[in-house]
């Protein structure tokens, strides 16, 4: 048995973690590859972070496409062999004509939801503009989803099974960049990446629209460092890199803004 109570010391998502450690008992005395369901950033990072320390299991999460924020993990006993290949997915098209009447990755989404079933089965969604969306899902819900889904916003629409490889995902632009800041302050060093003023990055963090490490920040004098990924919803990711303090005591921070 894996030490439950230890894993879960210090825990923020801890329903989430303790499915999973349930999950990965279940592999280790079945010898079955054992797969989640789709697990959001924060749970992903921390489940991660958690498994880290264990020897008996291996995790592996994919969600469809390398970039992809929610994902599922498949679980196994270390002896097996174990890839991507064998955490089960499938593509929706939800093709409709949205140029008079725009829908949003919450419209999509919320009509999906409308149908009945629960987040916990659905990964990303892809908004394809006036064409409509694509959507990853579990296996087990795209039969009813195609028979189900068929109106978003005003929008009558027609939802059908594709092939993984007429997925659009953009990938995403990288730019590496260096600022020089007097502090590590969350609104000084992420107004540097991502190219704004300091007091527009302040109502960012403010109003709810930061995270770092998947977990919102609020507090614009917290404290960044080497490793932390920020993002603004709408506007990005920037990871934080390699930080060296001056001649002048101030710090050079490398940054990589994904766009």
């Amino acid at each position: 048995m894996l030490p439950r109570e230890e894993l879960l010391k210090g825990v923020e998502n801890r329903d989430s973690v303790a499915r999973v450690i349930d999950q990965a008992e279940q592999a280790i005395k079945t010898w079955e590859v054992i797969v989640t369901d789709f697990l959001s950033p924060p749970e992903l990072a921390e489940i991660r972070r958690v498994f880290s320390r264990l020897t008996e299991v291996q995790l592996v999460a994919w969600g469809g496409y390398p970039q992809a924020e929610r994902q599922r993990i498949a679980i196994a006993r270390s002896e097996l062999p174990l890839d991507q290949n064998q955490v089960p997915l499938v593509v929706l098209e939800i093709a409709g004509n949205f140029l008079f009447d725009t829908a949003t990755h919450r419209d999509f989404l919320g009509a999906m939801l409308g149908t009945g079933i629960v987040r916990e089965k659905t990964g990303d969604v892809i908004v394809l503009g006036e064409r409509g969306a694509q959507a990853i899902v579990a296996p087990d819900l795209a039969e009813f989803l195609e028979m189900s889904l068929n109106q978003v916003r005003s929008v009558s629409v027609k939802t059908r099974r594709i092939d993984f490889n007429e997925l659009k995902v953009r990938e995403p632009k990288k730019k590496e960049l260096t600022t020089v800041e007097a502090s590590l302050r969350l609104d000084a060093v992420a107004s540097a990446g991502f190219g704004m003023s300091r007091s527009k990055m302040v109502d960012f963090i403010d109003s709810g629209d930061v995270r770092v490490n998947w977990k919102d920040v609020t507090q614009a004098s917290s404290q960044v460092k080497s490793g932390d990924l920020i993002a603004i919803r709408g506007k990005g990711r920037l990871e934080v890199g390699e930080i060296a303090v001056t001649k002048k005591d101030r710090y050079r921070v490398q940054l990589t803004r994904y766009m």
